[in-house]
C-alpha cells in the first residue's frame, strides 16, 4: 500500500496493483493547458488528478535505480525494480556500442526475446550529464550564466521516463533544462537558432530523445548545438564520457541529481513557434497571403508518430482542409503502420487516403519529422528518386546549375534528369543521411574559401541541396537541417505561389516538375549477410571480409566487357551495363553487404544479379540465399 500526495490532495489506501497492474503498460493520458510559453500539465476528462503547480517541476521520491515504465502524473514507476537494486556494471565498450553513426540508439523497453535492455535511466542521465560536460567545455561560460538545453521527444512509450532521466543529467551539472515534450527533431534543432527570450530561446544545446522509425522498444538521442547536430566523432566522445560518469555512479549521487533537477526544470510550448515559421514561409512564398492554400485538400499521415501538428498548426492556418488525415495522435506501438516513408505498408496507407478523399496531396512523417514523402491526386508517391527530382527541380529553379549531393543508391535515370533536364549537377556520394549533408556543406564550404583564397587549394561547388533516397533533406536556405515538414513546405511554397500566378491545377503543378524522369522497370535491394562467426572469417572483422569481397567483385568487373565500373564513387562498387546498373557496399553498422540492382527488364536485372552471384559464392560466410532466390526467379 502507498500514500501519495498530489495538488493538495491526499490518495490513501491504493494498492500498486490498483494503480498500474503490472502487465499494462502505461501511456500518458493528459493535455495541455498552455498560458504563453510554460505549460501545466492537466488530465484527460475521466482519468484523474494531476500535479497542477507552477512551471519548475517536481520529481518523485529520491530516485536510486528504475527500469520500468513511468506515469508522469504520478510519478510511481510499474514493472520496476526496488529503488535498492544495484547498478550493473557497464564497460566503456558497452558504451561505445550504442553509437548508431551520428545518434544513439538501444533497447529502452524489456519484453522483446533476445533484444536486452541497454538504454536505462542511469545509462540515459548518465549521457545526459556527458552532453552536459562537453557543452560546459565548448561554450566556456563565466560563473554568472547558466547554460539552456531543450529536450524534446518522439511518441515512444519510453519517451518520458528517458525525459525525466535526461533532465536529471543535465541538472546535475548545473544546466537549465527545458521540456519540449512531443516534439519534433527539426524544431529542437531550431531552439538553438530561434531568439525569443520569452521561450528561454535560444538554447545552448538541445536533445531528442527518438530512435527514428525502429520498433517500439527501442529509443535513442540526437544533440544539437547552433552549428548543427553532432557527428560520429561527437558522440564517440560523449559515450566515453557518459562511461566515465557511470562508473562513479552511487545510490546517494543520484538522489542529489534529483533535488537539483526539482529546481532546474521548466515545460515550455516551443513546437508553437516552429509551427508559426512555417507557416510564415508559405504565406511569404506566395506574396503574403493570409490563406494561399485556401482550396487545397491535403492530408495527412504521421504514423502515430511526432508529426500530428502539421495538419492543424500549419495546413488550416493557410487555409487548407484536411479532412481524411489519419494516425495523428500520438502511440509510441505504432499500432497502423511504420511511421517510414520508404516503407511500402506506410505508402500505401496514404496514397489510399488521397484516394478516398479525393485529395489534391497526401503528405506523410516518419516518427520524429526529420524526413518526409508525398503522394499526388492521381496517387502517384513522390518519395525515393521522385522526391529528389521533385525537390532538385525546385531547387534549381532558385539557383541554377547548384550541385544536388545525394547518397549512393540514386538512379542513372534520376543523374541525366538532374543535369540534361535541368542542368544542374549531381554529386553521388555514400549512404547516410549525416555523410550527404556533411558532404552538401563541405562542397559549398570550400567553395567560399576558394572565393576568399584564389590560391585555395579545393574542389568546391555551389550546394544548396543534400538529400538521401530515405526522405532525409537538408536545404542550405534552412541551415542545412534535416527536416521533413521543411521539406513538405517547399512542396507548398510551390502549390501557393503557382495559384498566386494564376497557375492552377493542383497537385499536377509538382507531378509536371517530375515529368521525363527515367524509372527502371525492376528495383531491387537485396542483404547479404556476413556470419562473424563463420571458420572462413579467420578470426578477422565483418568489415575486413566485406571489403574483401568488394575488391574481389571490382577486380571481375574490370576484366568483363559487358560491364563497367563507375568512373566516380564513393561507396561500394558501382556498375553499369544490360541498360542498368548494380551498387554492392558494405554496411555502415551490420555486418551485411547491401546490394541495388535496377534495369530496364526481369532479364537484365537478372544478367547483373548472376554477374554478383558470379563472385560472392566464393566466400563462404556470405548468406547469399535472396540473391540465388532472385536470380532464379526472375
Amino acid at each position: 500500500m502507498i500514500t501519495l500526495a498530489m495538488s493538495g490532495k491526499l490518495f490513501q489506501n491504493l494498492s500498486m496493483s490498483q494503480l498500474c497492474p503490472p502487465s499494462t503498460p502505461l501511456r500518458n493520458h493528459y493535455s495541455r493547458d498552455c498560458t504563453h510559453a510554460q505549460c501545466n500539465f492537466l488530465p484527460v476528462p475521466g482519468r484523474g488528478s494531476a500535479w497542477n503547480g507552477s512551471s519548475a517541476i517536481r520529481f518523485s521520491t529520491p530516485f536510486l535505480y528504475h527500469s520500468g515504465f513511468v506515469n508522469r502524473r504520478t510519478n510511481i514507476y510499474c514493472n520496476a525494480a526496488s529503488a535498492a537494486t544495484a547498478l550493473p556494471s557497464l564497460s566503456r565498450s558497452d558504451f561505445l556500442k550504442l553509437q548508431n553513426g551520428s545518434d544513439i540508439r538501444g533497447v529502452a523497453v524489456a519484453g522483446v526475446e533476445g533484444e536486452p535492455v541497454s538504454i536505462t535511466e542511469p545509462v540515459s542521465e548518465a549521457i545526459a550529464a556527458a552532453f552536459a560536460a562537453w557543452l560546459l567545455d565548448k561554450k566556456k561560460p563565466d560563473a554568472s550564466k547558466r547554460l539552456r538545453v531543450s529536450i524534446g521527444h518522439d511518441s515512444r512509450i519510453s519517451a518520458s521516463k528517458l525525459q525525466d532521466s535526461v533532465s536529471r543529467g543535465l541538472a546535475s551539472y548545473g544546466i537549465d533544462v527545458l521540456q519540449y515534450g512531443l516534439a519534433s527533431t527539426p524544431a529542437m534543432f531550431n531552439s538553438t537558432l530561434t531568439e525569443k527570450e520569452e521561450y528561454f530561446c535560444p538554447v545552448d544545446g538541445s536533445i531528442m530523445i527518438t530512435a527514428s522509425h525502429l520498433p517500439y522498444n527501442r529509443n535513442g538521442f540526437k544533440f544539437f548545438t547552433n552549428t548543427g547536430g553532432f557527428g560520429k566523432t561527437d558522440i564517440k566522445d560523449i559515450l566515453e564520457r557518459a562511461a566515465n560518469i557511470y562508473s562513479r555512479f552511487t545510490g546517494e549521487g543520484l538522489g542529489e541529481s534529483q533535488t537539483k533537477a526539482s529546481a532546474s526544470v521548466r515545460r515550455v510550448n516551443y513546437m508553437d513557434i516552429y509551427t508559426s515559421d512555417l507557416v510564415q514561409a508559405v504565406r511569404a512564398a506566395a506574396g503574403n497571403v493570409e490563406k494561399p492554400l485556401e482550396g487545397f485538400h491535403v492530408v495527412v499521415d504521421a504514423g502515430n508518430g511526432a508529426g500530428g501538428f502539421f495538419p492543424t498548426k500549419v495546413l488550416e492556418p493557410l487555409g487548407a482542409v484536411t479532412t481524411g488525415s489519419q494516425f495523428l495522435d500520438p502511440d509510441g506501438m505504432f499500432p497502423n503502420h511504420i511511421p517510414n516513408p520508404e516503407d511500402e505498408v506506410a505508402m500505401k496507407a496514404i496514397t489510399q487516403a488521397v484516394l478516398d478523399n479525393k485529395a489534391d496531396l497526401g503528405i506523410i512523417f516518419d516518427t520524429d519529422v526529420d524526413r518526409s514523402a508525398a503522394v499526388d491526386s492521381s496517387g502517384r508517391e513522390l518519395n525515393r528518386n521522385r522526391l529528389i527530382a521533385l525537390m532538385s527541380a525546385i531547387v534549381l529553379e532558385e539557383h541554377p546549375g547548384t550541385t544536388i549531393v545525394t547518397d549512393s543508391v540514386t538512379s542513372d535515370g534520376l543523374t541525366e534528369f538532374i543535369e540534361k533536364k535541368l542542368g544542374g549537377k549531381h554529386h553521388r556520394f555514400k549512404r547516410g543521411y549525416r555523410n550527404v549533408i556533411d558532404e552538401g556543406i563541405r562542397l559549398h564550404d570550400e567553395l567560399q574559401y576558394k572565393e576568399m583564397f584564389p590560391g585555395w587549394n579545393a574542389v568546391g561547388e555551389e550546394s544548396h541541396l543534400a538529400i538521401e533516397t530515405s526522405g532525409h533533406g537538408a536545404l542550405k536556405e534552412n541551415h542545412w537541417l534535416d527536416d521533413g515538414a521543411y521539406l513538405m513546405v517547399k512542396l507548398l511554397n510551390k502549390l501557393a505561389s503557382a495559384r498566386a500566378s494564376g497557375i492552377g491545377g493542383g497537385s499536377k503543378v509538382l507531378t509536371d516538375l517530375v515529368e521525363g524522369l527515367q524509372e527502371a522497370a525492376v528495383a531491387v535491394e537485396l542483404r547479404l549477410k556476413i556470419d562473424q562467426n563463420h571458420a572462413d572469417l579467420k578470426g578477422g572483422s565483418f568489415r575486413d571480409y566485406g571489403e574483401a569481397v568488394l575488391k574481389r567483385l571490382e577486380n571481375i568487373v574490370t576484366s568483363d566487357p559487358k560491364l563497367q565500373k563507375a568512373p566516380v564513387n564513393y561507396e561500394g562498387v558501382r556498375v553499369s551495363g544490360f541498360g542498368g546498373w548494380f551498387l554492392l557496399r558494405l554496411s555502415l553498422h551490420d555486418p551485411v553487404l547491401p546490394l541495388n540492382i535496377e534495369a530496364p527488364s526481369e532479364d537484365d536485372a537478372t544478367a547483373l544479379g548472376l554477374a554478383v552471384l558470379d563472385v560472392v559464392k566464393e566466400f563462404p560466410a556470405l548468406d547469399i540465399s535472396s540473391l540465388v532466390k532472385f536470380a532464379k526467379a526472375s
